[in-house]
């Protein structure tokens, strides 16, 4: 469950709440033209203001919410808004976009995996003249791709300006869930199998535990296609026509991976009754089991209680072939009631079989 860290009632706008297990913040940059490529590690914020340049795209990455004095410097250079500090910092926050003077804040949420399950992680992307910032809760991101495309020297993603990057990022945060769906897909194909074939108790809580993954992702994915249909349709003068196109892409992929998570989400329900019904059926062929082979042993207690009764006069205990006789009176009855019962269909094969409506000749 996501929990919001909210601030003490009547804080002032602008309070923030750094969580006692934030990471550090680790400032990394990326500067960027169509004739050259610069990347900066470690960089502190004072030494940001030089990095910029009109001429050049900077890519500020922000990984780590934990030291207040270095998020508000670093806010203060960017002439960030102290209500978009406090959304970046105060996570987790719906997916939204809002525009202030100078720049526009996007929120989006990455998920990723692990082996505990899939780790949702806010990213706050700040749009402006000649800079994209974005924040990250920790290390650890999707964003290697782009890296890569601009270490190439990729002609479109380093001519098209910081509008471009922007898409490029938020594309492969939504590119990023495809390979969970994909995986969350398996595991259910490997439950249904298993569950028809052999249900185990250990398979209602994956059922459940995959239930509240695509909850998760769902929450995640629905308003962020809010949110991208929004930057293509406001006429903002920071986002380009030509980017606007890529975003429609971006925007298909959401619509796209809502469907799957939809279907996910159905199947998923349907494990469940698939599993009561397994269950089900299995304690009622038990039960039927044990009910046919307390009918069959009724009536060989009816005569052996009869002929274990302790009276001196009963005519057939004098009788040299008593014994044999009634155990095979108990036999013949044991082996009719087991043939009257696989004619019924209740044990085995019988006539209550569904009959094939192919032809004898037709039949595999």
């Amino acid at each position: 469950m996501l929990r919001k860290r909210h601030p003490p009632a009547g804080s002032k706008p602008g309070t923030l709440m750094i969580h006692e297990c934030s990471e550090s913040p680790v400032i990394r940059v990326m500067k960027y033209n169509p004739d050259k490529l610069e990347e900066f590690e470690n960089v502190n914020a004072c030494e940001l203001t030089a990095l910029l340049d009109d001429n050049s795209v900077c890519w500020v990455d922000v990984q780590g919410l934990g030291d207040e004095p270095v998020l508000r410097e670093i806010a203060e250079k960017f002439s960030i808004h102290l209500l978009a500090l406090e959304d970046v910092v105060n996570v987790p926050q719906r997916p939204k976009i809002e525009h202030f003077e100078g720049h526009t804040l996007c929120i989006t949420r990455m998920v990723l995996s692990n082996h505990v399950g899939i780790r949702p992680e806010q990213v706050s992307l700040f749009l402006g003249k000649n800079f994209v910032l974005t924040f990250q809760e920790r290390a650890g991101d999707v964003f290697d791709p782009v890296r890569q495309r601009i270490r190439n020297l990729g002609k479109i993603i380093l001519s098209a300006g910081p509008s471009y990057l922007t898409y490029a990022l938020l594309d492969a945060v939504i590119d990023g869930y495809y390979p969970l769906l994909e995986k969350f897909g398996e595991q259910l194909e490997a439950l249904e199998d298993q569950i028809v074939a052999n249900p185990r108790p250990e398979n209602l809580p994956q059922i459940h535990g995959i239930k509240r993954d695509m909850l998760t992702i769902r929450r995640a994915i629905w308003p962020q296609r809010e949110v991208i249909n929004e930057m293509i349709r406001d006429e903002n003068p920071l986002i380009t026509d030509n980017v606007r196109v890529y975003l429609r892409d971006c925007y298909d992929h959401c619509v796209q991976l809502m469907d799957g998570v939809e279907t996910y989400r159905e199947l998923a329900g349907g494990l469940m009754d698939v599993y009561l019904s397994s269950v089900g059926n299995r304690q009622n062929e038990v039960m039927k089991v044990l009910t046919i082979m307390a009918t069959i042993f009724i009536p060989l207690t009816f005569l052996a209680g009869i002929y274990g009764m302790n009276f001196d006069v009963m005519p057939e205990l004098k009788m040299p072939w008593a014994y044999p006789v009634l155990l095979g009176v108990m036999g013949a009855t044991a082996i009719g009631m087991i043939l009257f019962f696989r004619r019924k269909g209740w044990l085995g094969r019988g006539e209550s079989e569904t009959p094939s409506i192919l032809p004898k000749g037709d039949r595999m």
